[in-house]
């Protein structure tokens, strides 16, 4: 696995100070800043954990050779894939550019995507952007030199949904300052095993405990949401790219200079207005807390969206796709840029990924912020995943379900399939799952959930005692095709939707784990998503052209 300041075989990784700066502000700075966060020890005291306070291929014929590296740029600024030139051995030289890591390092595994009735699935991909100072690029441009060669920390996380029916794109940005428990994950390269927490960390920590893989990994467990592919991308990827395409246009509603008298800051400092913005002011902007909004890394996230709607406007208009310089300059820079899984490990892979991408149109992609509210105590300067609004949004996109607002043109979900045998015949086991971050596990819940098959004929069910392993959401899996009738059967007879019957080779029948969100007695009530985003997710529409933002008292000029 490749990816930024790798720690040496057999070794822990090293542990960054307090202090430490990250994708925020800091960007000419040489000290650390000391009042950006909440100490280290208020967040050991209330996690009961150490933690940071910041958180190929064959000769083609003229035809092939002319086409297989033409790129189409889309998306965002953490997803730009671009055109350049021809050639096999060109080919070759951009795959080597490309990083590439294991895609979870978690030990679950996700559950497969449920099919329409067309047979088509929605695709999920987690864009990280990296803090690595590992280069002297990088090092240049992120400051703090205490933290030169340092494990890198995610403190970009975006988790880009295209529909099944590729007609529309949502993006949920998850703040750095959210506070989550981390699933258990180990490192590919050190084999060192970092075990699940006890206590609340920051999230942008995920990427030192082995790498992306554990990003991904931390998104499934809070979401539920299939991942297929992650993209990373570090500072000096940011500027070269944006250097590439030629600026990216944003707007301010007046001066502002992101700078204050201790010296935090990123230095950004625009006027009034719009500004076509490229190179460190690019990275500036990605990266400015203290001057926009309330100064926080909720604002910073907003400005993120306007840019990368901004930029995905720009590629769309095709002006930049036309010189073949740019073109290579692009494709040099996003692939030199990335590190990626290996499901999408070539210069193919990411074209053919680009192709899918770009049939979305900028009207129908919809940026999103996790709904979040903030801690108590040590956790004040902290937020966590808003009850309610939070889980709305991710079931939305669970279920496919577009975040703008328009109608649904969703195919019907596939009818289900007719089952291979009768109730008596089909055995089932039953887990209690009920257990939650504050609650045990509701007792006697697998019992009455077997007793409830049993009335509706399924014998054969019996309980795990064994496995209690905590679970969200009542799923019901199945090991092979050839039970997915008799699998289905069981949540017709529940009342439990089709959707939550999923394939899993961590079973070897069929098996119900009752989940959190059946802790009482009686009928399965399925959570309904509202087809309405919330508003606390502060949802930005791709064609918004009058996005503009606002500017912290104190930091104008």
């Amino acid at each position: 696995m490749a990816r930024s300041s790798t720690p040496g075989e057999g070794t822990r990784p090293r542990v960054r100070h307090a202090g430490q700066l990250g994708w925020d502000d800091g960007l000419y700075e040489e000290e650390p800043e000391k009042n950006e966060d909440s100490g280290s020890g208020e967040r050991q005291a209330a996690s009961g954990e150490s933690g940071h306070r910041r958180g190929g291929g064959k000769r083609r014929g003229k035809k092939g050779r002319r086409r297989v590296l033409r790129w189409v740029a889309s998306v965002t600024s953490l997803l730009i894939v671009g055109g350049a030139g021809a050639g096999y051995l060109y080919y070759e030289h951009l795959n080597s550019n490309l990083k590439k890591a294991d895609l979870t390092l978690g030990d679950k595994k996700m559950a497969d995507h449920k099919a329409n009735a067309a047979g088509q699935t929605p695709l999920n991909i987690l864009l990280i952007g990296s803090d690595a100072r590992d280069s002297k690029e990088n090092q240049k441009l992120g400051g703090a030199k205490e933290t030169f060669g340092a494990p890198p920390l995610a403190d970009v996380q975006m988790l880009l949904h295209v529909s099944a029916d590729r007609s529309n794109m949502s993006v949920i940005s998850m703040p750095r300052d959210t506070m989550l428990k981390f699933p258990k994950c180990t490192d590919p390269i050190t084999k060192h095993v970092y075990p699940a927490t006890t206590g609340l960390k920051m999230t942008n920590e995920t990427l030192e405990r082995g790498g992306p893989g554990c990003s991904v990994a931390t998104w499934y467990e809070l979401t539920g949401i299939t991942i297929d592919h992650f993209m990373m991308i570090d500072f000096s990827g940011v500027v070269s790219m944006a250097d590439a395409i030629g600026g990216v246009p944003v707007c301010v509603k007046g001066n502002v200079y992101s700078h204050n008298s201790k010296g935090h800051g990123s230095g950004l400092r625009l006027e009034k207005g719009t500004t076509k913005i490229k190179g460190k002011q690019a990275l500036q902007w990605l990266r400015t807390r203290y001057g926009f909004e309330d100064g926080t890394d909720l604002g910073r996230t907003h400005a993120q969206h306007m840019y990368m709607n901004s930029m995905v406007r720009e590629l769309r208009k095709g002006t930049k796709l036309t010189d073949p310089g740019k073109l290579t300059d692009l494709a040099e820079a996003a692939t030199d840029a990335l590190t990626v899984d290996k499901g999408i490990d070539t210069v193919k892979d990411l074209y053919d990924l680009a192709e899918d991408l770009k049939r979305v149109p900028t009207k129908r992609i919809t940026m999103t912020t996790m709904p979040n509210v903030y801690g108590t105590g040590t956790l004040k300067e902290r937020v966590l995943p808003k009850p309610g609004d939070a889980d709305q949004l991710f079931q939305m996109v669970r279920d496919d379900i577009p975040l703008d607002g328009k109608a649904s043109k969703r195919k019907k979900p596939a009818a289900a399939k007719k089952p291979t045998a009768s109730p008596a015949e089909t055995p089932v086991t039953v887990r209690n799952g009920t257990r939650t971050e504050t609650e045990y596990s509701a007792k006697g819940r697998a019992s009455a959930v077997k007793d409830l098959l049993t009335e509706k004929g399924f014998t054969q069910a019996t309980i795990d005692t064994q496995n209690t392993e905590a679970a969200k959401r009542t799923e019901i899996l199945f090991p092979s095709v050839d039970m997915q009738g008799n699998a289905q059967a069981v949540a017709k007879a529940l009342g439990i939707p089709l959707s939550a019957v999923k394939k899993s080779a961590d079973v070897s029948g069929i098996t119900l784990a009752v989940g959190a969100d059946w802790r009482e007695d009686g009928a399965y009530h399925a959570p309904s998503a509202e087809e309405k985003t919330p508003d606390s997710a502060r949802a930005l529409n791709g064609d918004d052209e009058n996005a503009c933002m606002d500017i912290q008292p104190g930091f104008g000029f």
